[in-house]
């Protein structure tokens, strides 16, 4: 199964503009981070300005900077403006004509509605304030000859 990557991939460059507010980062700093292509970063990241969590400005000094104080931005909203499930099964027949599949979504779906409830209560609860000063303990504890950001 194929781990879904975009929230984490997001939630890493998310934590590089609390470090970084006092700028923006450019589409491809943010990339670097992730190594990734700069225009996947803003396909990813168009729905978090759309839901206000960053904004972005172009020209020179121009980039992506958080839209409001991290500590009034939780994890299910980021998941959410990123439109994807973190569950590894969805209700959504693959092969609609499949009768075994529509046997094994009838019995998993109750218990997708409430693992997928679960999530989005926990993730409420946990700020990008949060994330990032777990971060910055991991990091203080290493010191900054051995890293990886």
């Amino acid at each position: 199964m194929k781990r879904n990557s975009r929230l984490s991939s997001t939630l890493h460059i998310l934590v590089h503009m609390v470090e970084t507010r006092e700028h923006a980062l450019t589409s491809e700093q943010l990339a670097a981070f992730i190594h990734t292509n700069p225009v996947v970063v803003r396909r990813t990241i168009a729905g978090l300005r759309d839901a206000g969590i960053v904004t972005s400005s172009r020209g020179h000094g121009g980039g992506w900077q958080l839209g409001r104080a991290p500590e009034t931005i939780s994890l299910a909203e980021i998941s959410a403006a990123l439109g994807e499930t973190l569950l590894p099964f969805s209700s959504e027949p693959e092969s609609p004509g499949c009768l075994v599949e529509q046997a094994v979504i009838a019995v998993l779906d109750d218990f997708r509605v409430e693992a997928e409830r679960l999530l989005a209560e926990k993730l409420s609860r946990i700020t990008l304030a949060d994330l990032a000063a777990d971060f910055r303990r991991r990091y203080e504890l290493i010191g900054v000859t051995n890293h990886a950001v």
